[in-house]
């Protein structure tokens, strides 16, 4: 009796590519309050696309060299929004001259 061979029909990475944007200078903004986020904003020229819910996109960022996986979520406008955690951004606040750049997934 001869074997049959199933051929696997999962969707290969192969598919996407890799999109790189940046790096750009920008400042950093906070919102104002207890809890506030500290985020810099993406011009709407070369935000990444939506591709999951609550308007955001996966993305690998980095602010002066220093590398970590997030999102980047769109605003009404078309500007992206990305936060960036203290332990990523050290001792730099609200004003400080950042250098941004980030990767995506063009699925």
């Amino acid at each position: 009796m001869a074997k049959s061979k199933s051929k696997s029909k999962s969707k290969s990475k192969s598919n996407s590519a890799t999109v790189h944007r940046g790096p750009f200078k920008t400042l950093l903004r906070r919102i104002r309050g207890k809890g506030g986020w500290t985020y810099v904003t993406i011009p709407k020229q070369i935000a990444p696309p939506i591709t999951r819910a609550w308007a955001r996109t996966p993305v690998r960022a980095s602010i002066d060299g220093v590398e970590w996986d997030t999102s980047i979520w769109r605003a009404k406008t078309g500007e992206g929004f990305l936060p960036i955690p203290k332990r990523i951004r050290g001792v730099k606040e609200e004003g400080a001259k950042v250098a941004i750049a980030f990767s995506f997934e063009n699925d």
